[in-house]
């Protein structure tokens, strides 16, 4: 199944309206379908260079939409359609573990989950149902999201061609050891200042 997906992911990227697939792909990944939008981006900016801060930013906005869609579907429609689908994913138990450091550590749950291979999808829809402030998901979202794929978009402007099969291979472990670095800096100045 997942295999079929990402095949005609890519196909999209050939297409002449592949602004508005990124744009639909980038919306809906970011409350139910499975696979990221990085896969439509490497392909579109290899193909148009100078095109590569535009297909961010749309990844960017429409992301952050689907975010929001997905925190609708989390605050008014967890019971019947937002349950099943962290349940698909495997992480029925998310909820009832993270709740109480939910609202304190919110914002950077969130911002974890835009720039690392944990699904995004199960974030936006527990900040719904956790009733996580819109504001603090919605800053935490653009941050994340734009600096995932703005990263993605400028390494390949810079690098070319030479650039994707690095980018393919490690994104998400360079994703999470930003994440790491960036947290572990944080809590060093908590403690040293």
């Amino acid at each position: 199944m997942f295999r079929s997906l990402y095949n005609w992911t890519m196909n999209l990227a050939a297409n002449p309206h592949a602004m508005l697939a990124l744009a639909l792909i980038a919306f809906i990944e970011s409350s139910v379908f499975p696979i990221p939008p990085d896969i439509l981006i490497i392909p579109m900016v290899l193909a148009a260079r100078d095109q590569a801060w535009k297909i961010a930013l749309i990844a960017t906005i429409a992301s952050v939409l689907g975010g929001m869609f997905g925190y609708g579907i989390g605050a008014l429609l967890f019971d019947t359609i937002g349950q099943p689908i962290i349940d698909f994913y495997g992480k029925g138990d998310y909820l009832v573990k993270f709740r109480d450091l939910y609202h304190e550590w919110g914002a950077w749950i969130v911002f974890g989950a835009g720039v690392t291979p944990f699904p995004y999808k199960v974030i936006t829809i527990a900040s719904g149902a956790l009733d996580l402030n819109l504001i603090v998901f919605t800053v935490s979202s653009v941050a994340a999201r734009g600096a995932r794929f703005f990263l993605v978009a400028g390494l390949l402007w810079y690098f070319g061609q030479p650039i994707r099969i690095f980018i393919e291979k490690y994104l998400n472990i360079l994703a999470t050891i930003f994440f790491i670095l960036l947290i572990g800096g944080f809590v060093a100045l908590k403690y040293l200042l």
